[in-house]
């Protein structure tokens, strides 16, 4: 991992007690993205700031609203535990969070939402950037308006481009390398990346690193497109993938609703556990695979963070001018999920927050 993330652990720690609140205090399952154009709203509560000098309840309600515009599905489990995180940090600060994303990889959409978050004028923008040229106009129209920006999940090599205060996330190419470097350690010579949304950045850059790592332990990895919007037919792609090469020996998913059906195919095609499995992310499906011995790891990108962190700076900028980061991006992993921590990993997603 890069060096910077030593630079990043004091304002980490500087939000460590609230993010734990944030955890312990809260046990709702996790909820599903808000539709195209929807903005699904969570209101703080307190009753604000006292008169001149009163001590400041930073936890307290002082009419802070931010906006969340986020590339993810709503059909997508990854998303419900971010948009769990934005709704704890609103709830737990007294925010007002209004969280919108389109209900397909849709860049025009996505910018016009983040035009229309724009347009309320918010005392800040948090937003993922999976194609910078795409929404590049919105995001300057953000920065030009004055509001304070954070970027999340992807957008970690244009963060400083568009002018945020900070980027929250991994860096998807060291991921990419760790998860490939892992898999060859584990004996994967020949490898297939399942990319469901060719085109993101952030998933390219999942499938390159990887493809890095591998070939640099003397393996190969070739990227193979499905659609998840039909498992059905992104389970079959992967069957006779399999089925025209029996040399492959691993399949590495970007996300849980690719990694059900690679486990699927697998499993039909009776190579469960003879093809190594891995992906990016976690859901209960994935880690019940994992310690059943069925998939091998998982990259845990911790996105509960990635959603509870940015409102929370973001108040913090609002009412107290903090600012995160020292221009370097904050790290959420990655992180593996393996056998030996499954069982304890599965009772905290089972809760919503991993």
């Amino acid at each position: 991992m890069r060096s910077h993330r030593l630079r990043v652990v004091g304002a980490i720690l500087t939000v460590g007690a609230l993010v734990l609140t944030a955890c312990g205090g809260d046990d709702d399952d996790g909820e599903d993205s808000a539709p195209t154009g929807v903005d699904d709203t969570t209101s703080g509560s307190g009753s604000g700031t006292g008169g001149t000098g009163d001590t400041v309840d930073l936890t307290q309600g002082s009419d802070v609203t931010i906006e969340v515009v986020t590339h993810g599905q709503a059909s997508d489990p990854f998303w419900s535990v971010f948009k769990k995180g934005v709704d704890d940090a609103a709830k737990e600060l007294g925010v007002t969070a209004n969280y919108s994303a389109p209900d397909t990889f849709d860049m025009v959409a996505m910018a016009q939402l983040i035009d229309a978050a724009v347009a309320k004028e918010p005392d800040g923008l948090i937003v993922s950037v999976p194609d910078y040229p795409a929404l590049q106009d919105s995001l300057a129209a953000a920065a030009d308006a004055g509001i304070p920006i954070i970027t999340v999940n992807s957008g970690s090599d244009n963060y400083e481009e568009i002018g945020a205060i900070t980027h929250i996330g991994q860096d998807e190419t060291v991921a990419g390398r760790g998860a490939g470097a892992r898999m060859a350690e584990e004996g994967a010579t020949n490898v297939i990346c399942i990319n469901q949304e060719v085109g993101n950045a952030g998933l390219d850059a999942r499938c390159n690193g990887a493809k890095e790592a591998i070939e640099e332990a003397g393996g190969s990895l070739e990227v193979v497109q499905v659609d998840l919007n039909d498992a059905a037919g992104a389970q079959s792609t992967i069957e006779s993938t399999l089925q025209a090469d029996t040399e492959i020996n691993g399949v590495l998913a970007l996300g849980p609703t690719g990694a059900g059906p690679a486990l699927a195919a697998l499993n039909n095609l009776g190579r469960t556990g003879e093809v190594q499995l891995a992906t990016f992310d976690i859901n209960a499906e994935v880690i019940d695979a994992i310690a059943a011995g069925d998939m091998s790891f998982a990259v845990d990108q911790q996105q509960y963070l990635q959603g509870y962190l940015p409102i929370s700076f973001l108040k913090l900028n609002s009412t107290n001018l903090n600012t995160v980061g020292g221009g370097q991006p904050i790290l959420t992993g990655p992180g593996f999920v393996t056998a030996d921590n499954a069982e304890q990993i599965k009772e905290l997603a089972e809760a919503g927050t991993r």
